[in-house]
């Protein structure tokens, strides 16, 4: 069993009084383990067909799903096709609550991993734009592949703070969310690191972080927006109370209730003297759901007139400049493109409708990165790969599940194969995995060697 910290352990004793039991008990159980099925790729009732895991329905989230242990769902083709997320089942109620519709501007401000991104960006399907930002150098790589694996064309990564951000996106986002850095105390079964990060870090730090977050977020909502605030502690100080400190200064927003049921608790404003909206937020319990722990509230910032109007840039780049590009288009691809290209140090973007001017900031993916231009030819990127879809393409290879050259192509090896010479999609079951190009029966294997199988 998991040896909780003192200090942690008595305080929730004094929160949770009768409950205390129940909850320390959830640490003796085995933990959840999840996945989301990207809806970009495939619907849910056609992956749970198609794949032999043990596969249950979690109750907050229509596309995820609880797997066994022994699924190794981290190990199948079909996640390297992109069409799952992995990710802890209390941790798919944020993107699942926030109502993203198709064309909204979104906002992921504490982004990486990504699952969160991922999720926000499926419900988008391509409209609208997709903002996934992190502050962490380190830990945006990770946001980069999975945003990118996931097939999203609409997203720009930035590496920023969010006082930055707020300086030049005020007023530009319809939807927000605010996956805040915490002390991590949902944490504690399935990372036992996070027993260590807590007693280093603490609640008061971590306070300190939030409260200067959210109102940077406010700033960059428009009237009429909502933004949801979650995180994945148990902690009332970064829970009620930071959301309690923030309203204080922004009256202009409000809480909207979150519906509490499928074990959601009601938030606790008592435990910090907080007004009584905070009743609508929601906690997610261990000993009440299945799922390690979350915090949810949703806020709306009150209708009035957008006060800063945002001018969106003409991105002209020369059909000369495009040439190469718009030869291997012709060549091999079925759809038109459509949209602003922009050229960043030879690397072609496709960037998605009504993004403002960046310059200044730190960005990292200023759209769908389509390829680089080289000397008198174009070279696709994995990214574009993973963006499109069989029936998008001239020439593919659709490999079945079953078969070995799957792996093969997975972990970087030639192929030999038949199939039309040239560029060609390489597709498991009809998904696309990334490309190859063939000469003579032989694939040569283009797959991007950071995500090879191993």
């Amino acid at each position: 069993m998991i040896k909780l910290p003192a200090q942690f352990e008595e305080k929730m004793r004094g929160l949770l009084k009768d409950e205390f039991n129940e909850y320390v008990k959830s640490f003796e159980e085995k933990r959840y383990y999840g996945l989301r099925v990207n809806t970009l790729k495939i619907e849910p009732g056609t992956f749970k067909e198609r794949v032999d895991f043990q596969l249950s329905p979690v109750p907050w989230c229509k596309e995820g799903f609880y797997y066994s242990e022994e699924d190794k769902p981290a190990k199948h083709p079909y996640y390297y096709a992109g069409l799952y997320y992995i990710q802890e089942p209390s941790a798919m109620a944020p993107g699942a609550i926030l109502d993203v519709q198709p064309g909204d501007k979104v906002l992921d401000l504490c982004a990486a991993p990504g699952g969160k991104s991922t999720q926000l960006g499926a419900k988008l399907k391509q409209e609208g734009v997709l903002f996934a930002n992190d502050i962490s150098a380190s830990r945006i790589k990770a946001l980069i592949k999975n945003i990118e694996m996931a097939g999203i064309r609409n997203a720009v990564i930035t590496n920023e703070t969010p006082e930055k951000l707020s300086l030049r996106l005020e007023e530009y986002f319809d939807k927000i969310l605010v996956d805040a850095p915490c002390s991590g105390e949902g944490m504690f079964r399935k990372e036992p690191q996070a027993l260590k990060n807590w007693e280093t870090h603490g609640v008061e730090k971590c306070c300190t972080m939030q409260r200067n977050i959210l109102p940077h977020a406010a700033k960059m909502l428009k009237p009429g927006g909502y933004m949801l605030y979650s995180t994945c502690t148990f902690s009332p100080e970064e829970n009620e109370g930071t959301i309690e400190e923030f309203l204080k200064t922004h009256p202009d927003f409000e809480v909207v209730p979150i519906p509490h049921e499928n074990g959601f608790s009601p938030g606790r404003p008592e435990w910090i003297g907080g007004r009584e909206s905070l009743r609508g937020a929601a906690r997610l319990w261990p000993h009440k759901v299945k799922g390690e722990g979350h915090f949810l509230v949703l806020l709306h910032k009150k209708e009035g007139e957008v006060k800063n109007k945002i001018s969106i840039p003409k991105r002209e780049v020369s059909d000369k400049q495009l040439e190469d590009f718009y030869n291997f288009m012709k060549e091999n691809i079925n759809v038109t493109l459509k949209g602003d290209f922009k050229i960043h140090r030879d690397n072609l973007y496709l960037v998605p409708n009504d993004v403002p001017d960046l310059n200044g900031l730190r960005i990292i993916r200023s759209g769908w990165l389509l390829g680089s231009l080289k000397k008198n030819r174009f070279e696709p990127s994995h990214v574009m790969a993973m963006g499109l879809t069989k029936n998008m393409v001239k020439n593919s290879i659709d490999l079945p599940l079953g078969d070995p050259n799957v792996m093969r192509y997975l972990k970087g090896e030639t192929l030999q194969i038949a199939g039309n010479k040239g560029w060609n999609l390489v597709c498991v079951d009809g998904y696309p995995l990334g490309w190859g190009k063939m000469q003579q029966n032989m694939l040569k294997n283009k797959y991007y060697p950071a995500w090879r199988w191993i």
